[in-house]
């Protein structure tokens, strides 16, 4: 048996079945109700499902059954196996365990600051501090709710997406401190960034 392509998504599905046997469009359905849709991309359904079939294929995932109600598509029920189970502790131990390389837009953004005017680059930056203060409320928002009927074990990756976005907003603020104190400048002449060096 090939070994299966660790993903986030193929991660979820695995977990949602630890649960119970589902059908795609309940699990796509319970991560987005659980909130996992901040950090599992589900919005292209059609992803779900070729996860799953790459999970089938693997072993991971086994079908239950194939249902179909009245006026409503056909179904197929799945369950994870006894690999797919092995596979989603391992898949969670080495992804706790090793950081990997991600590639963000945000640090590729500021690799390129120089093709934009300090002004130009500025003022982005601030909407992006006025952005980032609205996402912390949001989280901060989250993390209280969450708290009011859920054990803090259910929220956790919520407490660590504040932290990184606090991070990442006190790091703004004092890039847009040093832009505007010209701390940090570059030469850019109509348009176009200047030579360095």
């Amino acid at each position: 048996m090939p070994e299966s392509r660790r993903s986030v998504l193929a991660l979820a599905v695995l977990s949602m079945l630890t649960e119970e046997p589902m059908h795609a469009y309940r699990m796509q359905q319970l991560i987005k109700t659980r909130r996992k849709d901040d950090v599992v991309n589900v919005s292209q359904r059609n992803s779900v499902y070729q996860t799953i079939q790459r999970l089938v294929r693997d072993g991971l995932v086994a079908v239950v059954g194939i249902e179909r109600a009245e006026n409503r598509p056909e179904r197929t029920t799945y369950r994870i196996t006894d690999a797919g189970r092995a596979t989603l502790a391992d898949w969670l131990r080495a992804m706790l365990a090793s950081p990997t390389a991600e590639y963000p837009e945000f640090p590729a953004a500021l690799s390129f600051l120089p093709n934009l005017s300090p002004a130009d680059a500025v003022a982005a930056l601030t909407l992006r501090v006025t952005r980032l203060e609205e996402r912390l409320a949001a989280l901060d928002r989250e993390i209280a709710e969450v708290a009011t009927f859920l054990p803090r074990l259910f929220g956790i990756e919520t407490e660590y997406r504040r932290q990184v976005v606090d991070a990442e907003l006190r790091y703004v603020r004092d890039l847009v401190a040093d832009l505007r104190a010209e701390r940090i400048t570059w030469p850019f002449v109509d348009g176009a960034p200047g030579r360095f060096g």
